[in-house]
């Protein structure tokens, strides 16, 4: 099995856990992006715990499911995007208004693009969620 996109990868297996039931997944392989985009997921309550799981091959991450999301997934190509900008995507992306948040890597760390607008920071659009 041939991984291109760890992220892609990762955000798949929770939509698929998620869509049968699971109450956990184990993603692997791990990398620093997906911690830390599993860890803005977290903030926002759609996921609940996350574990590291250290095996000697990178790791894995055990999350614990809550049921709460509906569709998640990386954006692909990556694009670039200013704060202005951000409106327009959350319309392509997001099914309403106020209803999920894009992910977005910025200088300032991974972020939602609510706190991308609170920072006043641009960056590359990776995930979205609702």
């Amino acid at each position: 099995m041939v991984m291109l996109d760890v992220l892609a990868n990762a955000l798949t297996m929770i939509k698929n856990a998620e869509m049968r039931g699971h109450r956990e997944v184990i993603i692997w392989p791990s990398s620093k992006l997906v911690g830390n985009v599993l860890r803005v997921m977290q903030r926002y309550g759609y996921v609940g715990e996350i574990e590291f799981i250290e095996d000697g091959r990178g790791g894995k991450f055990k999350v614990q499911l809550l049921g709460k999301i509906n569709d998640v997934g990386a954006i692909k190509p990556r694009f670039s995007v200013k704060v202005s900008e951000l409106m327009r995507w959350e319309e392509k992306y997001l099914p309403a208004r106020n209803v999920g948040i894009l992910i977005l890597s910025t200088s300032k760390g991974v972020l939602s693009h609510l706190e991308a607008r609170q920072m006043n920071v641009g960056g590359v659009l990776i995930a979205y969620v609702y």
